[in-house]
């Protein structure tokens, strides 16, 4: 069974940076969503990326945020940068999705996620 575990949240200034990682163990996966949902709204779909080189991105985050990933370490990141309040929201990883991308309802696999606050 795969599991996933979110780290490198935490509170940043606005215009700061983070690096977010999601780990898997139980088998290796080959296609990453990061979402987030921020208090009172509903999850969204921020970037996705696969071990064949694609990625996407919520329009909100292109050109701030970029998804990698490290076949080797079984591990994807999300680094982010010139982060907004509105940033502010838990991030969730989920994998191998079954449909459209961005739509959560495709993944059945998730982490907990991880805290990022950003202040004004």
């Amino acid at each position: 069974q795969v599991q996933l575990v979110e780290s490198g949240g935490g509170l940043v200034q606005a215009g700061g940076s983070l690096r977010l990682s999601c780990a898997a163990s139980g088998r290796t996966y080959d296609r990453v969503g990061w979402f987030r949902q921020a208090p009172g709204l509903e999850r969204e779909f921020v970037a996705f990326n696969s071990w064949t080189g694609t990625t996407y991105y919520a329009d909100s985050v292109k050109g701030r945020f970029t998804v990698s990933g490290d076949k080797a370490k079984n591990t994807v990141y999300l680094q982010m940068n010139s982060l907004k309040p509105e940033d502010t929201a838990v991030y969730y990883c989920a994998t191998d999705p079954r449909g459209i991308y961005s739509d959560d309802n495709a993944y059945n696999h998730w982490g907990r996620g991880t805290q990022v606050t950003v202040s004004s």
